[in-house]
C-alpha cells in the first residue's frame, strides 16, 4: 500500500529482515476490535454507509474467528498483524475493505493495539498476582505455629514465624500489583485518530471510538500519541520487580529445601533429579524463575536503550517494541501461574525449624517482642510461663531463657 513511488521491488533480504508478523500476530484480537471501532466512526462520518460497515464488521469477526482456531495463513510478505488481516479482509468483501484504512496510519493503529493490549494483560497479571498471595497466605495459615531463624546478612539473628516471613513476600506481591495497576491507568488512554503525525483531513469522532474501546480519555497531541511507549517501559519496570520479588522468594525456598536447611519439602511435581546422582532433588522451578529475572532486567534495559536516541515521532526501530514486552508478559505470567500450584504443594518441616530457632548458640539473643503474636521464640514463652508461675527474679528469668532483655 505504501509502494507507489518506487520503482524496484523490495528486496527478499529487506522482506525477511522488517517482517514482524512472526512475533505481533498475537495482537489479531486488538487490532481486529480497534478496526471495528475505526469502522464505526468512519460510519458515523458519513465515510461508509451502513451495509459496508456491516460487511466489514462480519468480515473481521469471521478472520478473527479462523485464527482463533487456528485456520488463519498468515503471509509474512505482508509484513504485519495490521496488513495480514485488511488484506484478507478486502480480498474477502471487496471495496469495503480498502476503505477501512481511510484517516488511519499504521502508526496510531499499532499505538492502539499495543494499548488494548497491555491493558488486557495487566489486568491478567494483577489476577495471577494475588493467586500467588493467596497460595502464600494459606501456605502460612497451615504452619502458624512454626518458628524459624530471621536472617540479616544471610546470618541467623532473631527467631520469627514462618508465617510473618511468607507475609513480606505478600507485601510485595501487593506493591507489584499497585504497579502494575498504575501503569494500566496511564496507558488506557486511546492514540486512534493520531495518524502518522499530525491527524488526518478527515475529521472523524475520537470520542466516540474511545467509548466504543472502553477508554476514558483520548490522547491530546498527535505526534507524541504515534511515538510514546513510556507507557510499555512502564509496565517493562513493573514486571522487572515482580521477577526480581520472584528471584528473592525463590532463594529462600532454594535454601530452605537444600539438606543444610531442611525447611521445608517442594513436591515432587515441581522439582527434578539428576542421571548420575540419585539422591538429588532440584529446585528446578525456583532455579528457572531466579534465572529469568535476568531477561525481565534485560527487556526493560533493551526497550529504554531503543528509545532513547529516538528524534520525534514514528521511527521503525520501535518495532523492536514488541518482542521484549511479549517475553516479559509470557514470563511473568508463567512464573506467577507455576509459583501458586507449586506454594500449595509446599511441605514445612516444623521440627528442622524449631531446632534451627532454638540453636542458641548460633541464633544469640533476643530481641524484646514488638508483638506477643508475631515475635516469638520458644525460649521466651517459657520464660513468661516460668515468671507467672514461680515468680522468680528478672534476672533469673532472662538467665533461664538466654533471653538479654
Amino acid at each position: 500500500m505504501w509502494k507507489g513511488r518506487f520503482q524496484t521491488d523490495t528486496a527478499q533480504l529487506l522482506k525477511d529482515f522488517s517482517e514482524s508478523i512472526s512475533f505481533d500476530w498475537r495482537l489479531y484480537r486488538h487490532d481486529i476490535a480497534g478496526s471495528i471501532a475505526h469502522a464505526t466512526a468512519l460510519e458515523a462520518a458519513g465515510l461508509i454507509t451502513q451495509p459496508e460497515l456491516e460487511a466489514i464488521r462480519s468480515g473481521l469477526l469471521a478472520i478473527r474467528d479462523e485464527i482463533d482456531a487456528g485456520k488463519f495463513t498468515w503471509k509474512p510478505e505482508l509484513e504485519d498483524v495490521h496488513m495480514n488481516i485488511e488484506a484478507e479482509l478486502t480480498r474477502r468483501i471487496g471495496d469495503p475493505g480498502a476503505k477501512l484504512h481511510t484517516a488511519r496510519s499504521r502508526n496510531d493503529q499499532v499505538a492502539l493495539d499495543l494499548r488494548l493490549y497491555l491493558r488486557d494483560e495487566a489486568e491478567t497479571i494483577c489476577k495471577l498476582l494475588a493467586e500467588v498471595q493467596k497460595s502464600l497466605v494459606a501456605l502460612g495459615e497451615a504452619n502458624i505455629e512454626v518458628i524459624i531463624p530471621g536472617y540479616t546478612h544471610l546470618q541467623r539473628a532473631q527467631p520469627v514465624l514462618f508465617s510473618h516471613h511468607l507475609l513480606a513476600y505478600v507485601e510485595m506481591f501487593a506493591r507489584d500489583a499497585g504497579r502494575v495497576n498504575d501503569a494500566r491507568k496511564r496507558l488506557n488512554v486511546m492514540p486512534l485518530g493520531s495518524g502518522a503525525i499530525a491527524g488526518s483531513t478527515l475529521n472523524l469522532d475520537r470520542e466516540l471510538i474511545a467509548r466504543l474501546l472502553d477508554f476514558p480519555a483520548v490522547t491530546q497531541n498527535s505526534m507524541d500519541a504515534v511515538s510514546d511507549r513510556d507507557f510499555a517501559v512502564e509496565l517493562l519496570s513493573a514486571l522487572a520487580l515482580v521477577g526480581i520479588h520472584l528471584s528473592r522468594l525463590s532463594e529462600d525456598l532454594i535454601l530452605w529445601a537444600s539438606a543444610e536447611f531442611k525447611f521445608v519439602t517442594i513436591s515432587d511435581a515441581y522439582t527434578t533429579g539428576s542421571s548420575l546422582m540419585p539422591q538429588k532433588k532440584n529446585p528446578d522451578v525456583c532455579e528457572l524463575t531466579r534465572g529469568k529475572s535476568g531477561r525481565l532486567v534485560g527487556n526493560l534495559v533493551a526497550l529504554l536503550t531503543t528509545l532513547k536516541g529516538l528524534p520525534m515521532t514514528y521511527n521503525r526501530d520501535m518495532q523492536e517494541d514488541k518482542e521484549p514486552v511479549f517475553d516479559s508478559v509470557d514470563t511473568v505470567k508463567a512464573a506467577l501461574q507455576i509459583y501458586a500450584a507449586m506454594l500449595r504443594e509446599i511441605e514445612v518441616n516444623p521440627e528442622e525449624c524449631f531446632a534451627a530457632a532454638a540453636d542458641w548458640g548460633r541464633i544469640g539473643a533476643c530481641s524484646p517482642p514488638m508483638s506477643p503474636i508475631i515475635w516469638s521464640c520458644t525460649a521466651c514463652r517459657s520464660a513468661k510461663r516460668t515468671r507467672s508461675s514461680e515468680k522468680p527474679s528478672r534476672s533469673a528469668s532472662n538467665a533461664a531463657s538466654g533471653c538479654t532483655n
